[in-house]
Protein backbone atom coordinates (compact mmCIF):
# COMPACT_ATOMS: atom_id res chain seq x y z
CA UNK A 1 0.00 0.00 0.00
CA UNK A 2 1.18 3.69 -0.44
CA UNK A 3 1.56 6.04 2.30
CA UNK A 4 -1.38 7.69 1.31
CA UNK A 5 -3.36 5.20 1.45
CA UNK A 6 -1.71 3.84 4.60
CA UNK A 7 -2.56 7.28 6.00
CA UNK A 8 -6.33 7.45 4.88
CA UNK A 9 -6.88 4.21 6.32
CA UNK A 10 -5.45 5.35 9.80
CA UNK A 11 -7.11 8.62 9.47
CA UNK A 12 -10.79 7.03 9.09
CA UNK A 13 -10.04 4.03 11.75
CA UNK A 14 -9.30 7.27 14.25
CA UNK A 15 -12.60 9.09 13.23
CA UNK A 16 -14.83 5.98 14.06
CA UNK A 17 -13.11 5.52 17.41
CA UNK A 18 -13.29 9.54 18.39
CA UNK A 19 -17.02 9.11 17.52
CA UNK A 20 -17.26 5.58 19.50
CA UNK A 21 -16.08 7.82 22.95
CA UNK A 22 -19.12 10.09 22.30
CA UNK A 23 -21.48 9.33 25.46
CA UNK A 24 -23.45 6.21 24.36
CA UNK A 25 -27.00 6.72 25.00
CA UNK A 26 -28.71 3.49 26.21
CA UNK A 27 -31.94 2.27 25.87
CA UNK A 28 -33.24 0.81 28.92
CA UNK A 29 -34.96 -2.06 26.86
CA UNK A 30 -31.94 -3.42 25.11
CA UNK A 31 -28.07 -4.24 25.71
CA UNK A 32 -27.21 -2.22 22.54
CA UNK A 33 -26.99 1.65 23.16
CA UNK A 34 -27.41 4.52 20.47
CA UNK A 35 -23.48 5.15 19.28
CA UNK A 36 -21.75 7.40 16.61
CA UNK A 37 -19.67 5.14 14.63
CA UNK A 38 -21.94 4.53 11.92
CA UNK A 39 -21.08 8.17 10.84
CA UNK A 40 -17.39 7.54 10.80
CA UNK A 41 -18.29 3.66 9.04
CA UNK A 42 -20.40 5.08 6.52
CA UNK A 43 -18.37 8.42 5.53
CA UNK A 44 -15.18 5.22 5.06
CA UNK A 45 -16.83 3.48 3.25
CA UNK A 46 -17.97 6.69 1.04
CA UNK A 47 -14.57 8.60 0.54
CA UNK A 48 -12.52 5.70 0.56
CA UNK A 49 -14.18 3.21 -1.61
CA UNK A 50 -14.39 -0.62 -1.09
CA UNK A 51 -10.66 -1.71 -0.14
CA UNK A 52 -9.72 0.93 1.99
CA UNK A 53 -13.36 1.96 3.87
CA UNK A 54 -13.36 -2.11 4.45
CA UNK A 55 -9.49 -2.01 5.81
CA UNK A 56 -10.21 1.25 8.04
CA UNK A 57 -12.92 -0.17 9.58
CA UNK A 58 -10.94 -3.81 9.71
CA UNK A 59 -8.09 -1.36 11.32
CA UNK A 60 -11.07 -0.18 14.01
CA UNK A 61 -11.99 -3.85 14.69
CA UNK A 62 -8.71 -4.98 15.37
CA UNK A 63 -7.61 -2.27 17.59
CA UNK A 64 -10.98 -2.87 19.93
CA UNK A 65 -10.38 -7.01 19.94
CA UNK A 66 -7.37 -6.25 21.39
CA UNK A 67 -8.21 -4.08 24.22
CA UNK A 68 -7.63 -0.80 23.45
CA UNK A 69 -10.68 1.24 24.54
CA UNK A 70 -12.05 2.34 20.88
CA UNK A 71 -15.69 0.48 21.25
CA UNK A 72 -18.51 2.26 22.52
CA UNK A 73 -18.06 4.31 26.25
CA UNK A 74 -14.34 3.47 25.68
CA UNK A 75 -14.56 -0.29 26.15
CA UNK A 76 -12.49 -2.41 24.31
CA UNK A 77 -11.55 -6.13 24.64
CA UNK A 78 -12.33 -9.18 22.18
CA UNK A 79 -15.23 -9.89 25.01
CA UNK A 80 -16.99 -7.02 23.18
CA UNK A 81 -16.40 -8.71 19.92
CA UNK A 82 -18.34 -11.93 21.35
CA UNK A 83 -20.96 -10.29 23.13
CA UNK A 84 -24.52 -8.96 22.48
CA UNK A 85 -23.06 -6.35 20.52
CA UNK A 86 -20.24 -7.71 18.85
CA UNK A 87 -22.27 -8.22 15.68
CA UNK A 88 -22.90 -4.62 14.85
CA UNK A 89 -18.83 -3.86 15.33
CA UNK A 90 -18.57 -6.69 12.78
CA UNK A 91 -20.64 -5.12 10.60
CA UNK A 92 -18.69 -2.21 10.35
CA UNK A 93 -16.31 -3.85 8.04
CA UNK A 94 -18.86 -4.90 5.69
CA UNK A 95 -20.52 -2.06 6.13
CA UNK A 96 -17.83 0.23 4.64
CA UNK A 97 -17.04 -2.50 2.09
CA UNK A 98 -20.38 -2.30 0.74
CA UNK A 99 -21.18 1.39 0.68
CA UNK A 100 -17.84 2.21 -0.61
CA UNK A 101 -18.87 -1.11 -3.62
CA UNK A 102 -21.95 0.08 -4.67
CA UNK A 103 -20.47 4.04 -4.71
CA UNK A 104 -17.91 2.56 -7.13
CA UNK A 105 -19.78 0.30 -8.88
CA UNK A 106 -22.68 2.68 -10.19
CA UNK A 107 -20.79 6.15 -11.15
CA UNK A 108 -22.53 9.46 -10.25
CA UNK A 109 -22.93 11.30 -7.28
CA UNK A 110 -26.57 11.78 -6.52
CA UNK A 111 -28.34 11.81 -3.57
CA UNK A 112 -30.96 8.68 -4.42
CA UNK A 113 -27.30 6.69 -5.48
CA UNK A 114 -25.63 7.70 -2.10
CA UNK A 115 -28.92 6.81 0.19
CA UNK A 116 -29.33 3.69 -1.77
CA UNK A 117 -25.35 2.74 -0.44
CA UNK A 118 -25.81 4.27 2.72
CA UNK A 119 -29.30 2.10 3.28
CA UNK A 120 -27.42 -0.94 2.06
CA UNK A 121 -24.69 -0.63 4.79
CA UNK A 122 -26.94 0.09 8.03
CA UNK A 123 -28.33 -3.28 6.84
CA UNK A 124 -24.78 -4.44 6.81
CA UNK A 125 -24.77 -3.97 10.56
CA UNK A 126 -28.03 -4.68 11.31
CA UNK A 127 -28.05 -8.18 10.14
CA UNK A 128 -24.87 -9.46 11.47
CA UNK A 129 -25.61 -7.34 14.97
CA UNK A 130 -29.55 -8.41 15.19
CA UNK A 131 -28.45 -12.06 14.62
CA UNK A 132 -25.52 -12.48 17.16
CA UNK A 133 -27.65 -10.32 19.84
CA UNK A 134 -30.45 -13.44 19.45
CA UNK A 135 -27.78 -15.87 19.59
CA UNK A 136 -25.61 -14.44 22.00
CA UNK A 137 -28.76 -13.51 24.63
CA UNK A 138 -30.94 -16.29 23.30
CA UNK A 139 -33.82 -13.73 22.66
CA UNK A 140 -34.59 -15.25 19.31
CA UNK A 141 -34.62 -13.48 16.02
CA UNK A 142 -38.02 -11.51 16.62
CA UNK A 143 -36.76 -10.01 19.45
CA UNK A 144 -33.95 -9.14 18.57
CA UNK A 145 -35.05 -7.22 15.37
CA UNK A 146 -37.43 -5.62 18.09
CA UNK A 147 -34.41 -4.17 20.82
CA UNK A 148 -31.88 -4.13 18.53
CA UNK A 149 -33.32 -3.26 15.29
CA UNK A 150 -36.08 -1.55 15.00
CA UNK A 151 -35.58 1.17 17.45
CA UNK A 152 -32.52 2.49 15.97
CA UNK A 153 -33.66 2.83 12.40
CA UNK A 154 -35.06 6.75 12.15
CA UNK A 155 -31.60 7.79 13.89
CA UNK A 156 -29.02 5.67 11.89
CA UNK A 157 -31.32 7.16 8.66
CA UNK A 158 -30.62 10.88 9.96
CA UNK A 159 -26.92 9.42 10.11
CA UNK A 160 -26.61 8.64 6.52
CA UNK A 161 -28.73 11.77 5.54
CA UNK A 162 -25.88 13.27 7.12
CA UNK A 163 -23.33 11.07 5.62
CA UNK A 164 -25.00 11.90 2.10
CA UNK A 165 -24.77 15.21 2.36
CA UNK A 166 -21.16 15.50 3.07
CA UNK A 167 -20.29 12.85 1.15
CA UNK A 168 -21.07 14.17 -2.13
CA UNK A 169 -19.41 17.34 -2.07
CA UNK A 170 -16.39 16.00 -0.52
CA UNK A 171 -16.18 12.89 -2.80
CA UNK A 172 -16.38 15.58 -5.74
CA UNK A 173 -13.23 17.81 -4.15
CA UNK A 174 -11.69 14.79 -3.84
CA UNK A 175 -12.28 13.96 -7.62
CA UNK A 176 -11.51 17.56 -8.73
CA UNK A 177 -7.86 16.95 -6.76
CA UNK A 178 -7.17 13.84 -7.21
CA UNK A 179 -6.99 12.72 -3.88
CA UNK A 180 -7.93 8.99 -3.69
Amino acid sequence: MKTKELTLVAMFAAITVVLSWLPPIPLPFSPVPITFQVIGVLMAGALLGPKLGFLSQLVYVFLGAMGLPVFAGGNGGFGIIVGPTGGYIIGFILAAFIVGWFIHVYPGKTFPKYAIAMTLGIFSIYIPGTLQLALVTGLGIQKALLIGTLPYIPLDIVKAVVVTMVAIPVNNRIKQLNLI
